[in-house]
């Protein structure tokens, strides 16, 4: 690294730089498809990871204490799907700060993002917290769960509450990692964690040794140490590998509220987090539809959550490497490069998306069995959903895609627009209208709706709107040094 007190990059050109010496790949150079294919495995394979992880933890829940449970667990999970907006939020957006600062070359900004986001993220997830563990039953009630599912939930999501700020904060240093060009870190330590949370599952569950049966809230006190192992071993190897965005002794400071950055993160971060309150908040009012249709139809939905969790695992594998990939080069200021990432994460999607549904849909029963066991009529209602849904992941997955590029410049507000007319000015308005006279069909066909309204906005917005003009920092952080990553060539714009 250069003097700390080396001039920063000249604003119309791209510094490239040579790597750090635990830095990523760049991802502001060389072949853009190659680079997008490479990168986007391992954030797919930690997908597939963690939806494994939860369908075996599942399939436990299923098999050792029956649907009921089962029911109870995708009840509480879409509850907390509803907390992780805040962590989502403030992630995303410290993401595409790190990113875009890493493009500009400015590593003290990039460490000065990570502090002040850890410290937010910290206070933030220990309120909520605290308040979710006292309001876990009253939050079931609110989602009409059937009587006999809801002391099983309560206990499942008071405990999963317990965990939140180990849960927030690995989340963040997975998903910074990621905006840093990383994405082979934050898979080994899922590893980690998935190993131990699946391992544990069934010992607090039933009981073994000194470890009580706990039921379901054993499932949930396994999660909680998974995460909380997995994080303190992350933790202790970016230091040992001296990580580029960990902070230095002398970089404590950074921990104190940067309110430059505070802004941006609160200001950018609460839309993004907003999609995710826009998305649960539809799938509790979901929910809390499908419940008046019995236990069995609420299993049959449960189980089909966790194969559709592998269908869409293509577009939030692509959509996050192609966030990071646009962050990185529009700080860079390689415009035709994030068009380019543009259609080449639509193109990974769309193949990778129709493939997953064509295999799901063949071997549906199976896997549904997997989740229901011999419960043969939620197995048919599962199926039937299934066949209605799937193929609208497709859809959906182009318009996730965009709508990463869009966000990656700091323009939030279109994308969470998109997504709030789509599902609540569409798909809920159409479920909750029909469901009177066509039963739970008026459901299972307001999903394909309301992913066909959803694409045809989101192509409108990256074709016709705005933005490229948009900023995630309106002026630059005032340091007294700066410290940039080292200028090995300097290109124009147009370098591929």
């Amino acid at each position: 690294m250069t003097s700390d007190h080396a001039p920063p990059p000249h604003p119309h050109l791209h510094a490239v730089a040579p790597p750090h010496p635990h830095a990523p790949a760049s991802l502001v150079e060389g072949s853009i498809g190659r680079t997008l294919f490479f990168f986007s495995l391992p954030i797919l394979a930690s997908s597939i990871l963690q939806s494994l992880n939860a369908s075996v933890n599942a399939i436990w829940i299923g098999r050792l204490l029956g649907p009921a449970a089962l029911g109870a667990s995708a009840n509480a999970n879409s509850v907390l799907f509803l907390l992780l907006a805040a962590v989502f939020g403030t992630g995303m957006a410290a993401s595409v700060l790190v990113g875009q600062s890493l493009g500009a070359a400015d590593l003290t900004q990039a460490r000065r993002v990570v502090g002040t986001s850890i410290s937010f993220i910290a206070l933030v997830s220990l309120g909520l917290a605290i308040a979710g563990s006292i309001f876990a039953p009253d939050l079931q009630r609110a989602l009409d769960t059937p009587a006999d599912v809801l002391p099983l939930a309560t206990s499942y999501l008071r405990i999963i509450f317990y965990g939140l700020p180990g849960m927030y904060i690995y989340t963040f240093v997975m998903m910074c990692l990621r905006g840093a060009g990383d994405a082979k870190t934050p898979f080994a330590f899922l590893l980690v964690s998935a190993a131990l949370d699946v391992s544990l599952n069934p010992l607090f569950i039933r009981g073994a040794g000194p470890i009580p049966a706990m039921g379901i809230a054993g499932s949930a006190t396994a999660t909680l140490i998974a995460q909380w192992i997995s994080l303190g071993l992350l933790i202790g190897y970016l230091y040992l590998k001296k990580n580029m965005l960990r902070l230095e002794r002398g970089q404590v400071r950074f921990l104190r509220l940067d309110p430059t950055i505070l802004h941006a993160l609160v200001t950018k971060g609460v839309p993004m987090g907003m999609q995710i309150i826009v998305v649960s908040s539809s799938s509790l009012a979901m929910i809390k539809l499908v419940n008046r249709f019995g236990s069995n139809t609420t299993a049959a939905y449960g189980a089909c959550f966790q194969l559709w969790s592998y269908i869409q695992m293509p577009a939030f594998a692509v959509g996050s490497a192609v966030s990071s990939m646009a962050a990185q080069n529009v700080g860079a200021g390689l415009w035709d490069r994030v068009a380019r990432i543009a259609r080449d994460g639509v193109i990974y999607n769309v193949l990778l998306t129709a493939a997953l549904v064509a295999i799901a849909s063949v071997g549906s029963r199976e896997a549904f069995e997997l989740f229901l066991g011999s419960a043969p009529g939620a197995v048919a209602i599962a199926q039937h959903i299934h066949f209605i849904v799937s193929w609208s992941f497709i859809l959906f997955g182009i318009s996730f895609v965009l709508t990463s590029v869009v966000r990656a410049t700091g323009a939030v507000l279109p994308p969470l627009l998109i997504l709030l007319v789509a599902l609540w000015l569409v798909r809920m308005p159409i479920a909750y209208a029909f469901v009177g006279t066509h039963g739970a069909e008026a459901i299972w066909w307001s999903f394909p709706l309301g992913s066909v309204v959803s694409l045809i906005l989101s192509i409108a917005y990256y074709r016709l709107g705005n933005w490229r003009r948009a900023k995630m920092i309106d002026r630059p952080v005032v340091t007294a040094s700066t410290a940039t990553l080292p200028v090995a060539v300097v290109t124009s714009p147009s370098r591929s």
